[in-house]
């Protein structure tokens, strides 16, 4: 199965990623890419520009409402994702958990939609 893992951080994370002073927050990042990406289980992922840089766009009606920033309110945002091909949920749970954003904001992990994840999901 596949999974994608959203990871959300509070403000002061993203402040960090551009500090000199936070080498230890940097790479306890590379750490844990490195980690997933030795595993061989990593697919794909990035991380992101802080929310400020991004754009929601939605469509009321005939008109489009754009909005600079993320159009959710909240004291974490997506700071970046990755795509794991691992057996079950346990398994993407588990590297989830090894996050450093884990402990200060949240990783949301959800089934990616292949024909394989949607022929289980029908079966079930």
């Amino acid at each position: 199965m596949q999974y994608m893992l959203m990871f959300y951080q509070p403000a002061a994370e993203f402040e960090q990623r551009d500090d000199p002073s936070s080498a230890a927050y940097r790479s306890s990042w590379v750490a844990y890419a490195d980690a997933v990406r030795q595993s061989g289980v990593a697919l794909g992922g990035h991380g992101l520009l802080p929310p400020m840089t991004g754009t929601t766009l939605r469509i009321r009606g005939d008109k489009r409402q754009v909005q600079d920033g993320p159009f959710a309110d909240t004291k974490e945002q997506l700071g970046g994702y990755l795509v794991v091909e691992v057996p079950d949920l346990d398994a993407a749970l588990e590297w989830a958990a090894r996050a450093p954003c884990a402990s200060s904001g949240g990783v949301e992990v959800r089934p990616v939609f292949t024909a394989t994840a949607a022929t289980m999901a029908a079966a079930a």
